[in-house]
């Protein structure tokens, strides 16, 4: 039975993942109309220590040492801080949801490039191929996009996410592997709310509208995100090479876009459409 739940888990996940990981995007939207976004973040971590402290005392995992919990923090940083601090100020920036995922989106060639380089991790031929099919599908839903102004700034804060959630995986998948995930990750959302809070009172004027759409979002985002989607892609980055968890970024454009235009009505239209089937074709490639 457990070999039989082990088997479903790892072909379950990476649909999972991907699906949780794309309503963050259209969540942190909903949220960001109530409150700017570092400040919304500083909130969001705060509970998430909470929660996370809570699930530590009662498992009880083995504790890292000082290098462990440093590692984590840098970690921490890197996948939470400026990760989603680069993707809530796009949103907050008139980048759409649905293209907010785009730039950190190229995530997989990137990881490849320094997988291979500093992991020791071989990339085939074949994956090379997929990966430059997935960046294709990406450009698709780029072309004609806004690129200056206020949405240039957004799309600055994008590629701060990008090359974040990068070196985020790649030194996760280095240097926290060994490290207990509970005890990990209340390291890394405390580094993080700490950052959060420093960039709210420094850079925001922290007003908060508490509405029901704020509230539920929040709880989402908390409980969905930052417990469960973060929990199966650490498994994930446990149990396969980076560069194939890498590749399941390339699906979370075409499934934000879609969530997107079913929640808020942003243009879908025919090109956006084969770019995303590229985009899935290309992940199919990378993973075979």
């Amino acid at each position: 039975m457990s070999k039989d739940f082990d088997q479903f888990a790892a072909r379950a996940a990476p649909a999972v993942f991907v699906v949780l990981w794309s309503t963050g995007f259209v969540a942190t939207k909903s949220v960001l109309r109530s409150a700017e976004p570092l400040t919304f973040l500083a909130i969001r971590m705060a509970i998430v220590v909470a929660i996370m402290a809570v699930i530590a005392a009662v498992a009880r995992p083995r504790w890292p040492g000082r290098a462990g919990i440093a590692h984590s923090a840098v970690a921490g940083l890197l996948v939470h801080g400026f990760y989603l601090g680069g993707t809530a100020i796009a949103i907050a920036h008139s980048i759409p949801a649905g293209l907010s995922a785009l730039i950190p989106g190229l995530q997989p060639i990137l990881t490849s490039t320094l997988a291979n380089r500093f992991l020791g991790e071989r990339v085939t031929a074949v994956q090379w191929t997929g990966l430059a099919l997935g960046l294709g599908g990406v450009a698709l839903i780029l072309r004609e996009r806004p690129m200056s102004g206020e949405a240039g700034f957004g799309w600055l804060a994008s590629g701060v996410s990008l090359i974040s959630i990068t070196l985020g995986t790649l030194y996760q998948r280095r240097y926290c592997r060994d490290i207990d995930w509970r005890a990990g990750n209340l390291f890394q959302y405390i580094a993080v709310a700490i950052f959060f809070a420093i960039g709210a009172f420094a850079f925001e004027d922290r007003i908060v509208h508490w509405t029901g759409e704020f509230i539920l979002g929040l709880a989402w985002l908390v409980i969905v995100l930052s417990i469960g989607s973060i929990a199966v892609l650490y498994w994930l980055i446990r149990h396969s090479a980076a560069t194939s968890v890498a590749s399941l970024f390339y699906l979370v454009p075409a499934v934000t876009a879609l969530l997107a235009y079913l929640l808020f009505g942003e243009r879908l239209d025919a090109i956006a459409i084969i770019g995303m089937m590229t985009c899935a074709a290309a992940v199919f490639v990378v993973n075979r």
